[in-house]
């Protein structure tokens, strides 16, 4: 075996054995979406600990720190957002804070909160964005507001649903939008802009960005893959790896695997792209794409030395992270649509089915489907999952998931 595929073994080896207590972001510690927590694969009445029904609705996924969990709702009617904070141990709303503001145009898959809120042990982070302004809000633990940050106007047709970061005491935001764009830091403590990094963007993005080698990575298919200097904000490298003939719109996050980078890229009813570079030197090269059956909505999954890529019809195809290399595709579901990601728990793979349908795979590397677990509910959101526990926000409901 090649030393460079050793290092790369071992990376996801340490990488994948780490266990987090809190799910602080999207999709978890560093966007990973993997947990070794033991979740049921078959759901019973037992194992389900709570259910309330939320004060609004949407499609952001929760964050959870410690016994709380935080999510993003939002009135249809009036627009108005609600940052909402829950009971990890009875479900029971803790505090909840609502901020009016404007109503306009999103895609009818989109809601007025798909963003999902970051938490860094102090406090919790919001973002919504309308035609007006990109906001973002500040509370503490116990619901105190601590600032709110004026942002600017969001362009795009399809509506906001950027979710923030944190690191290293800074607030850090994808606002790539239709037109003049930037990538913004602010400070964790005052709300108040430590950087920002203006660009020209043709697309309304959504993904979230994740942390390589000390660099920022977001995805963009105007610009491509870029890496930035968290610091100060500025651009360390980037390599335009997605085609410019046709639109396409970057909504699935970053993932890093090993020593790759990887991204994606599409359009719903066009080609999909899914790239992995490496370093060579002080510049990236491109080291494997994959263009059938890739995910346009949903982030990739590294689990093992495998990537799992889960797309929004559920067609599921897994192949070499360090490779490229396809192993299988195969559908995990007759019929249906995914907008939420795959996350992993114990080594199998859960993934939300827009009508409410939690689909359970093997995450070995070999396919079978192991339950499917129907919550009869709308569901566009991804699982999180801390300290035993799975949440998965429906439409309307909080569902506490554990053994």
């Amino acid at each position: 075996m090649q030393i460079r595929t050793l290092i790369f073994l071992s990376c996801i080896i340490v990488f994948n054995s780490l266990h987090a207590e809190n799910w602080p972001r999207f999709r978890g510690p560093n966007g990973n979406g993997i947990s070794n927590d033991t979740i049921p694969v078959e759901w019973k009445d037992s194992n389900f600990q709570w259910k309330p029904a939320l004060p609004a609705t949407g499609h952001g996924s929760p964050a959870v720190w410690g016994d709380k969990i935080f999510l993003l709702c939002a009135d249809q009617k009036n627009a108005a957002r609600t940052a909402v904070c829950v009971s990890a141990k009875d479900g029971a709303i803790l505090w909840k804070h609502t901020h009016a503001a404007d109503k306009h145009k999103h895609h009818k898959q989109n809601s007025f909160a798909s963003s999902t809120p970051a938490v860094d042990g102090d406090r919790a982070y919001f973002s919504w964005g309308t035609t007006e302004q990109l906001t973002i809000a500040a509370y503490t633990l116990e619901g105190t507001k601590a600032w709110e940050a004026k942002l600017g106007p969001v362009k795009g047709g399809h509506g906001f649903g950027a979710s923030p970061i944190v690191h290293e005491g800074l607030v850090i935001i994808n606002n790539d939008q239709d037109g003049e764009s930037s990538l913004i830091a602010l400070d964790a403590r005052t709300g108040n802009v430590n950087w920002n990094t203006p660009r020209q963007s043709k697309r309304l993005t959504y993904s979230t960005p994740v942390l390589y080698r000390g660099q920022l990575i977001f995805t963009n298919w105007t610009h491509g893959i870029t890496g930035i200097d968290p610091a100060n904000g500025r651009v360390l490298w980037e390599k335009q790896v997605f085609p410019q003939d046709s639109k396409e719109r970057a909504i699935g996050s970053p993932i890093v695997a090993g020593d790759l980078v990887i991204g994606s890229c599409g359009f719903v009813t066009k080609l999909k792209h899914i790239v992995a570079l490496r370093p060579k030197g002080d510049q990236m090269e491109e080291v494997w794409r994959i263009e059938k059956s890739v995910p346009h909505i949903p982030t990739p999954l590294l689990l093992g030395e495998n990537i799992f890529l889960w797309n929004d019809l559920g067609i599921v195809t897994c192949a070499n992270a360090a490779t490229g290399k396809v192993h299988w595709s195969e559908r995990a579901v007759r019929s249906g649509k995914f907008f939420g990601s795959p996350v992993a728990a114990d080594g199998k793979i859960y993934c939300a089915e827009a009508r409410g349908k939690i689909v359970v795979l093997r995450g070995d590397g070999k396919f079978e489907k192991l339950a499917e677990n129907d919550l009869g509910e709308q569901c566009h959101s991804t699982p999180a999952i801390a300290n035993g526990v799975m949440y998965v926000r429906t439409y309307q409901t909080l569902y506490s998931i554990s053994k």
